[in-house]
């Protein structure tokens, strides 16, 4: 039985997602995606990045900066890719420049300018992928696919995990996620995908197709949880920030999303 604590988590978590949802699904549907949708994702990177720079204590003369040029060159990416070379060279030697004057002892260098790295690539890098899926043939109907699955996928794996979990996944990571959890992720991507195709009209995608394609975004939007689950416990944090109450941050609602955007892309253009 929930105690009252977590009666109260569970009703705050599904006010914010009927608060949300519906604005969001109606941004993305009745708004062409130039420039609303990448302007969404773009704001989302950049707020995630910096979710993920506070968690790592990042300085702020280096990750300020480094939000402004990661969501610089997510907008490159995007729009320029023939120039996105140049904005990496650009923006790592930006950074590095400052993290020379700023601070007074190389000590710590490495630990300070690694998480900014590795956030832009992990964040902006593969958040690029839904904006490949979007700017694309059948574009909207991928993305609400994608958002669909997702959005079950980690529903179904709470619900599952919460009342009937009982074997541990991967207590090192993420001490709260159980197997039967991991396959409700997969239940709920494969239901996900096959909703999508029955509101919408995928042509490339049959019921076999779809639930196929649904399991496997359930696995990857599960692989997704645990990769910021690793980060979390070695920056030694609950969530990213404290945004969406009982949601968590940002980057907490991306983190299925980071790597199942890629997959699914992956999926689409070479199945």
């Amino acid at each position: 039985m929930q105690n009252k604590g977590g009666n109260s988590s569970f009703v705050k978590r599904h006010i914010v997602a009927a608060a949300v949802l519906p604005l969001f699904i109606a941004y993305i549907y009745y708004l062409p995606p130039l420039p609303y949708f990448l302007a969404l994702l773009t704001l989302a990177a950049m707020y995630a990045m910096w979710e993920f720079y506070v968690m790592y204590k990042v300085p702020a003369g280096l990750y300020v900066p480094g939000v402004l040029i990661g969501g610089a060159l997510f907008f490159i990416s995007c729009l320029y890719p023939e120039y996105y070379v140049d904005g990496i060279f650009a923006g790592l030697f930006i950074l590095l420049t400052l993290r020379l004057f700023l601070a007074s002892t190389p000590a710590g260098c490495m630990s300070e300018i690694g998480p900014v790295g590795v956030g832009f690539f992990y964040i902006a890098g593969f958040l690029k992928f839904q904006w490949l899926l979007r700017s694309g043939d059948l574009g909207l109907q991928y993305i609400f696919l994608l958002f669909l699955s997702g959005w079950l996928s980690d529903s179904m794996a709470y619900y599952i995990g919460t009342y009937l979990g009982r074997h541990k996944l991967y207590p090192a990571i993420s001490p709260n996620k159980t197997w039967e959890g991991a396959l409700g992720s997969v239940i709920g991507g494969a239901l996900g995908a096959v909703i999508a195709i029955t509101v919408f009209d995928i042509p490339t995608l049959s019921i076999k197709g779809a639930i196929a394609a649904g399991s496997v975004l359930g696995i990857a939007a599960l692989t997704g949880d645990l990769i910021e689950s690793m980060f979390k416990r070695d920056a030694g944090v609950k969530d990213s920030s404290r945004l969406l109450p009982s949601h968590g941050g940002i980057l907490d609602k991306l983190d299925g999303l980071l790597i199942a955007g890629p997959v699914l892309y992956l999926i689409v253009r070479h199945f």
